[in-house]
């Protein structure tokens, strides 16, 4: 199916200067749009974007309603392209920092967009959504203090809107691509594959993976096009951990023999982080050993849905997988 372009809107991207709001901001720019960017210091690159893109660099919780407020009024779109993602181990107990972070603030925002008169948003979450609804025998909500967020974000934002905003969510599994002042986050992977051990080790399973650019043109479609309380899943391909690990591996010149680690050895390793993470009084947003369960299946989305309803096209991974290599490695050959 394909959509024509609805050009002109005027729309706020939250967290434009981070790695998926800066590629949703040109996307936005590509298709006709006037963007504006709201994103935490500092700027990563001085010269990140256009200079006809307005960026106001603040937290957003130190603005107050009534400055958030002046931020949307005149904006016919928003896309929450921030919010705090798993990797952030806070003090213990985890919850309370990341409802802060992505219940209430995404809430706040949507209910002030709706007074602000704001049409249509997109928010950005994780594919720890479809999981929860599909295995409910693995209790991610009631385990995974960011699992848990991320389902009570979507169901604040969806009340907050009501009818009166038309919202809808991406579900983003691991994401690839490169930008400008920024370190692909995993660059540590690539960094294990590129050292000088004759073997990978590493789970069993694999995911489901998409290209930045791929995530940013469902995020055009959708603030565009997308139907009020959907869900999109976002997906370019899935991959086993071992095709994965095996395609990195190639474009770094150093092909390895991928040892599949036993689950039990993966739980009793992520025990030992989990137990350093207690004794530094930490949690992470993920409870690691119970996420093994997860980590080890096939955790794919169907690729075709959201390309389908919304009218974009898949991006081939391949060459975002090169330019995630060369930003964590650089000079690397293909």
């Amino acid at each position: 199916m394909s959509f024509g372009i609805i050009s002109g809107m005027n729309t706020l991207v939250i967290g434009g200067t981070g790695f998926l709001g800066y590629h949703t901001t040109l996307k936005l720019l590509s298709r006709g749009h006037r963007v504006s960017v709201l994103a935490a210091p500092p700027l990563p690159d001085e010269n990140l974007l256009p200079a006809d893109v307005k960026i106001t660099l603040i937290n957003l919780e130190a603005l107050t309603d009534e400055e958030l407020l002046g931020c949307l009024r005149g904006q016919d779109g928003l896309v929450f392209a921030a919010g705090v993602d798993d990797r952030v181990v806070p003090p213990r107990p985890a919850y309370p920092f990341f409802y802060k972070g992505n219940v209430l603030a995404t809430e706040r925002l949507v209910r002030l967009a709706v007074q602000a008169g704001v049409q249509r948003a997109v928010i950005f979450s994780s594919y720890f959504l479809e999981f929860e609804r599909r295995w409910p025998e693995l209790r991610l909500a009631e385990k995974h203090p960011y699992i848990r967020s991320r389902v009570e974000q979507e169901k604040a934002a969806l009340a907050a809107a009501g009818g009166a905003l038309n919202l809808s969510t991406l579900l983003l599994p691991y994401i690839f691509g490169s930008m400008p002042g920024r370190l692909p986050l995993w660059k540590p992977l690539i960094e294990y594959l590129n050292s000088g051990l004759p073997w990978v080790f590493y789970p069993a399973g694999g995911s489901a993976m998409v290209a930045v650019t791929e995530v940013a043109d469902a995020a055009a479609m959708a603030l565009e096009h997308g139907e009020a309380g959907a869900r999109y899943p976002v997906c370019s391909e899935n991959l086993s951990w071992r095709d994965f690990l095996q395609r990195l591996g190639k474009i770094l010149g150093k092909p390895k023999p991928i040892v599949t680690l036993p689950k039990a050895l993966v739980k009793l390793g992520a025990w030992f982080v989990s137990l350093a993470h207690h004794l530094q009084g930490k949690e992470g947003g993920l409870d690691l050993v119970p996420f093994v369960e997860l980590q080890t299946r096939l955790a794919f989305l169907d690729t075709e849905f959201s390309a389908r309803a919304l009218g974009y096209s898949h991006t081939d991974l391949g060459p975002e997988f090169v330019k995630t290599v060369r930003a964590s490695i650089p000079q690397t050959g293909e």
